[in-house]
């Protein structure tokens, strides 16, 4: 994205948001409406795809200075979906999904097929074929799992139009079956508690019969991939159940040693 458009987008989002703040208030609604009308006035030139300017606050850059600013000690303000193009700035208990520094990498035989690992158009879509692929959801879970669909758009009660990078269903050695919805990021894109919540909302909506096991894979600096399987508690806040990093590598680079380490932590 060029510098010049999260400067428009920090203006845009920022008039959006004083206008209607009030001091005290942990909620500022607003409709897809107001943010064609806000940037007409403001003369500032938006995309046709309106959802890359709310896109670019949620995993991109963070929220303008000023809306920073009004955000009291342990919380932070996230934008949500609330309904068909409507949407709401909320404050929450801040709540990042962010890989373990410390956490052992797991090394696995990289399987992707060359002229896919070669043609990958963006970090994303490349992140996604490698889980898939390499069959990474089913390492990491132990389950048998199955890409049913990728960028899954739909809408969902209360939150309005959303979109699941890609969804598996998967079945154990008992019989149970999973619905899995995976939120993958690359680059400089951040996983997402929003975007945990409304998959997880979408899966316990519109697949009820099945248990739904969310996922957030993300690329670390190093080429490795961490996957977290997430929850909600009690109080609604994205938990991690399980971080695994794993690392695709030739087999020949997958040492004795390597193996040995992993057969005991699996006793």
């Amino acid at each position: 994205m060029k510098e010049k458009q999260p400067n428009r987008y920090q203006a845009l989002v920022a008039e959006i948001f004083r206008k209607s703040h009030k001091k005290g208030v942990t909620s500022v609604l607003f409709s897809r409406e107001e943010l064609i009308e806000t940037a007409d006035r403001l003369q500032i030139k938006i995309p046709k795809n309106l959802g890359d300017v709310l896109y670019s606050f949620r995993y991109r850059y963070p929220l303008p200075a000023e809306i920073l600013a009004t955000q009291p000690k342990g919380k932070e303000w996230v934008i949500e979906g609330v309904g068909r193009a409507l949407y709401e700035f909320k404050l929450v208990p801040i709540n990042r999904i962010a890989p373990n520094p410390n956490l052992v990498t797991i090394k696995l035989p990289d399987a992707t097929p060359e002229i896919i690992a070669v043609n990958s158009l963006s970090d994303e879509q490349a992140l996604l074929a490698k889980v898939r692929y390499n069959r990474l959801i089913d390492i990491f879970l132990g389950v048998a799992s199955y890409s049913l669909q990728n960028h899954l758009r739909t809408t969902v009660k209360g939150l309005g139009q959303i979109e699941i990078d890609e969804v598996y269903v998967g079945v154990d050695r008992h019989g149970c079956q999973y619905i899995i919805p995976v939120q993958a990021k690359g680059g400089n894109d951040q996983l997402s508690v929003v975007q945990a919540k409304q998959d997880i909302a979408c899966c316990t909506e519109k697949f009820p019969g099945l248990q739904c096991r969310a996922i957030s894979a993300q690329f670390m600096d190093d080429s490795r991939i961490a996957l977290f399987e997430l929850c909600l508690d009690a109080d609604g806040m994205v938990r991690t159940v399980e971080e695994r990093h794993y690392l695709l590598v030739p087999g020949d680079q997958i040492e004795s040693a390597d193996l040995q380490s992993y057969c005991q932590r699996s006793k």
